[in-house]
Parts: C-alpha cells; sequence; structure tokens
C-alpha cells in the first residue's frame, strides 16, 4: 500500500469505503493514474460500527474486486469485513492517503480540477465521490444535546453496564443499542416517533425487541420524542402527556448525512424536495459536472437505504469505463 501523491492524476478518488476501493481496483485494472484520498481510516464508516455488528447481506454480497470474502457464517461480522477489505487492499497495492480530508475541488477550465485536501493540492482529470454518509448524524436539535451524555455513535455496550438508558430510534441501530445494553445491565427505554419498531429491523433481530418489549424487560415510547435532556434527567413527549425520566445516558440512533455542502461547493445540483437526491446520469454515474462522478451510497441523499454495498459496487466498472470512452 503505497502512499504516494503526484502533481496530476486522470482520477482521484473521494472515499476509502468498500466502493471507493472498489473503483480504485476499475481504477488500477484499467491503467489508470489514480488516488485515493481518505479522511479517515481504511473503511472508516464501517470502523465505527458496533463492535458486535452483524451484516444483514451475506459475504458474497459484500465482495469486490473478484476477491472471495470466506466466513465462518453465511452473514459476516464488522471484524470479519474489516480483515477481509484490509486484505482486498493489500492484494491489489491500492495508492490510499489515508487521515487527509478533501476541503474543497476548484474547476480548472473543461477537462481539469484542482483538489485541495487538508495536506496538500492535486490536479486531476475526474473525481469519483464515494463519501457514504455515517458522519454527519442527524441532530435532535434540543436543549442539552451537546452534553457529553448524550451519544450519536454506537459502539460498545459494557460502558453502559447497570445506567438509566434512553435509546432513541426504531430501526436496526436503535434495535442493537437497545438489546445489547439491555443485555449488559442497563435500564434501556426506547422512544418511537412511529407506531412500531422498523420494518427494515434484520429480521432475525426484529422478533427479539418485540418480545423484549411485550414482556417488560425493555420500556417502549411510541408515537413520542425527547424534548430536553438534562445531566441526570429527560423530557419526553408522549401521545398524551410530557414526562420527565432519571437517567444517565441517551443513545440518539437518528439517522446519518451525505456532505452536501461537499457536493454543493463543486456544484452538483441537488434535488430541492425533501430526498435532496444529487444529480448525476444513472448510465455514467456522472454528475452535471463533466468529470465529476457519484458511487455508493452518496447517490441516494437523504435516501441513505436505498445503496448497499451489493447493489452499487457495479458503479465503479460503470464510471471508469466511462472514462476511457472519452480518452478515445
Amino acid at each position: 500500500m503505497e502512499n504516494i501523491s503526484k502533481k496530476n492524476y486522470q482520477l482521484i478518488i473521494i472515499g476509502a469505503g468498500p466502493i471507493g476501493i472498489a473503483c480504485g481496483i476499475a481504477a488500477k485494472n484499467a491503467g489508470l493514474e489514480y488516488l485515493i484520498i481518505e479522511k479517515g481510516s481504511l473503511v472508516n464508516s464501517l470502523y465505527h460500527y458496533p463492535v458486535n455488528m452483524q451484516f444483514f447481506s451475506t459475504s458474497e454480497r459484500l465482495e469486490i474486486g473478484g476477491v472471495p470474502f470466506m466466513t465462518l457464517h453465511p452473514k459476516p461480522k464488522k471484524q470479519e469485513a474489516l480483515e477481509y477489505y484490509r486484505r482486498v487492499v493489500q492484494n491489489f497495492s491500492l495508492h490510499i492517503n489515508y487521515h487527509e480530508k478533501v476541503e474543497s475541488v476548484i474547476q480548472e477550465g473543461r477537462t481539469q480540477f484542482l483538489i485541495q485536501s487538508s495536506k496538500k493540492q492535486y490536479h486531476t482529470q475526474n473525481i469519483i465521490v464515494s463519501t457514504g454518509f455515517y458522519d454527519r448524524p442527524q441532530l435532535l436539535n434540543i436543549p442539552g444535546e451537546n452534553l457529553t451524555k448524550v451519544k450519536h455513535y454506537y459502539t460498545d455496550p459494557h460502558q453502559y453496564a447497570f445506567q438509566k438508558v434512553v435509546v432513541i430510534g426504531a430501526q436496526n441501530s436503535a434495535v442493537d443499542a437497545a438489546l445489547e445494553t439491555w443485555r449488559k445491565g442497563a435500564e434501556v427505554t426506547m422512544v418511537i416517533r412511529a407506531n412500531e419498531i422498523g420494518q427494515r429491523v434484520k429480521y432475525w433481530v426484529r422478533p427479539d425487541i418485540i418480545n423484549r418489549i411485550e414482556e417488560g424487560s425493555i420500556q417502549v415510547y411510541y408515537q413520542s420524542c425527547l424534548t430536553a435532556i438534562r445531566e441526570d434527567e429527560v423530557d419526553i413527549q408522549t401521545a398524551e402527556k410530557l414526562i420527565t425520566l432519571q437517567n444517565d445516558f441517551v443513545i440518539a440512533m437518528t439517522g446519518y448525512l451525505p456532505d452536501f455542502t461537499l457536493l454543493e461547493n463543486m456544484g452538483i445540483k441537488i434535488s430541492d424536495d425533501a430526498d435532496k437526491k444529487p444529480f448525476y446520469d444513472e448510465t455514467t454515474m456522472e454528475t452535471n459536472i463533466p468529470g465529476i462522478y457519484l458511487a455508493g451510497v452518496v447517490c441516494g441523499g437523504m435516501n441513505t437505504h436505498q445503496w448497499f454495498i451489493e447493489n452499487s459496487r457495479n458503479h465503479a466498472d460503470m464510471i471508469v469505463s466511462h472514462i476511457l470512452q472519452k480518452q478515445t
């Protein structure tokens, strides 16, 4: 894994998640001069997933670059995925600069871009944005959200042992946090805007959380929301009334947002509706700015559940094929 910088590239890929890696493999196989720039570690979002997280997808659906993903169980866990993607990067000797954030992109003429990162400048003819969405949590925007007891990321259940925990949300991340912290001795209360546990929750987990709720092990307030957080308590607006609970931690699994600011600063058009979907050609993945492409989850805008590794890994070949066609 060579860490390189050159004055001019044919392609720079922003983001070293699974789809960014797939783009790097496609670029290398095509003989393009490329570089991947990642603001954190390799597969940074995956690294920050809960330590016990298990994928919904089977291992073969997470494969990239034709490298087999061998696991002991059909649905791999986080640590197995980290090991797999490290091996893929080693196998292809991909050029990746880690812990380097892209700060701005300036168009220089019709076929050239200047990228300013936190460390240096780069010139490139093409850019792929594969930044995902996990780095910007959707905030509650309520009093007390800035307290250290409020967590927008959940990693390990041990720190919540024997604590009074409020978990906000009804999807996979919230359900995992509620079940795991409860099993470590936490007193767990879920606060959910909807009137049920999310239908997208993993099919082998959903019955578990419903059973824990029905037996009274985990308390839940449906059609409710948190309205204030204090050092030792929270306020919850339920369908009937405002209640106050004693509380040690709030785990706010309220979702995450793509970096719309980066996209807009590049000049990429974004829809005016609630979806905030960036514009791109579905046959080439090229945006309204010629030479700038989107790949992976970032294509969905606010619909972060639209794209996954298995249905967006083909973006890499689509983009590289279009870049090669432009050169002929």
